[in-house]
C-alpha cells in the first residue's frame, strides 16, 4: 500500500505506479471534478496542483506523485475560491467543461503573480482551451479576483468616532 494524499485526505492505494493520476482521482477516491479531456496535456481539463504547482492529471503517473500533496478542484485554496466568485461575476462559464481546469490554472497564477499582467495571464491560461472561446472573460475573471484578494488583504480603513463623526 502507497500513500496519497489529495485534499488533506490520506488514501492508502494499492495500484501500479504507471496509472495516471486523473483515473487515481476519479476512479479509486471518487472526486469527479478533475475531468478527462483530451488524454494528452494538450487542452488542461485535468489540471490539479501537485505540491502547488499545476500539472496535467491525465499525463501524471500515480507513481510520480506518491507522497506529494495533490489538490483538485474540489479542495481548492482561497485564492481559488476567489477565481470561482470572480468567475460567476464574469459570467465566463457557458459549457463548463474547461473550468476545473481553468480555475486550477488561474489560482496558481494568482499566487505566484497577485497582480498579473494581460500578457501574464494570456501565457498561463493559453495551456487550457475552452472550446466556447470565452478566453476574453477569463481574463476579466483573472483580474477581478486579483483586485478582490488584493482588497481583502487590505485592512479596512477605520472609521472617525464621536460626535465630529455623525
Amino acid at each position: 500500500m502507497k500513500k496519497l494524499t489529495v485534499n488533506g485526505v490520506e488514501h492508502e492505494l494499492e495500484l501500479p505506479d504507471d496509472v495516471p493520476l486523473l483515473w487515481v482521482i476519479r476512479e479509486e477516491i471518487g472526486l469527479t471534478g478533475t475531468k478527462f479531456g483530451c488524454g494528452a496535456a494538450l487542452c488542461g481539463v485535468c489540471t490539479v496542483h501537485v505540491d502547488g504547482e499545476p500539472k496535467r492529471a491525465c499525463v501524471t503517473p500515480v507513481g510520480d506523485v506518491w507522497g506529494l500533496a495533490i489538490t483538485t478542484i474540489e479542495g481548492v485554496s482561497d485564492i481559488a475560491l476567489a477565481v470561482q466568485r470572480a468567475w460567476i461575476e464574469e459570467n465566463v462559464a457557458q459549457c463548463g467543461y474547461c473550468q476545473p481546469g481553468q480555475i486550477m490554472s488561474a489560482a496558481a497564477l494568482l499566487k505566484k503573480r497577485p497582480k498579473p499582467t494581460d500578457e501574464d495571464i494570456d501565457a498561463v491560461l493559453s495551456a487550457n482551451l475552452c472550446r466556447c472561446g470565452t478566453y476574453q472573460r477569463i481574463r476579466m475573471a483573472v483580474h477581478r479576483a486579483a483586485r478582490d484578494l488584493a482588497n481583502a488583504a487590505t485592512p479596512e480603513t477605520p472609521t472617525p468616532e464621536g460626535p465630529a463623526a455623525r
